[in-house]
C-alpha cells in the first residue's frame, strides 16, 4: 500500500495530496522566472499551488512565490499564469 504525499498550497495554505496540486520551480535557465512543472521533473526547489487562477492571484498578492522558492529577487510568474489559463480553457 502506498501512502499519499501531502503538500501545502503556497496561496491557500490548504493541505492536499500532491496529485491535486501544481508544482512550480525557478526556471533552470533563468532563475528570475517561475515555471509550471506539471510532470514534476524539473530540478530545484519546488513549491505547490492549487491549479486555478484565483489561487495564483492570491499567491501573487502574498508574494508567496519568492518566499516558497527561497529567492530574494523579484520573480516573473507570467508563465505559471499562462499555463493555468491554458488548462482552464475549454
Amino acid at each position: 500500500m502506498t501512502s499519499l504525499r501531502v503538500r501545502t498550497c503556497i496561496a491557500t495554505r490548504d493541505r492536499r495530496p500532491d496529485t491535486e496540486l501544481l508544482r512550480v520551480v525557478l526556471d533552470p535557465a533563468d532563475p528570475t522566472r517561475v515555471v509550471a512543472d506539471p510532470h514534476r521533473r524539473l530540478p530545484g526547489r519546488g513549491a505547490w499551488l492549487t491549479p486555478d487562477v484565483g489561487a495564483y492571484e492570491l499567491a501573487e498578492r502574498r508574494r508567496a512565490f519568492g518566499r516558497a522558492l527561497r529567492t530574494s529577487t523579484h520573480v516573473d510568474t507570467g508563465q505559471v499564469r499562462s499555463y493555468l489559463e491554458s488548462v482552464a480553457a475549454p
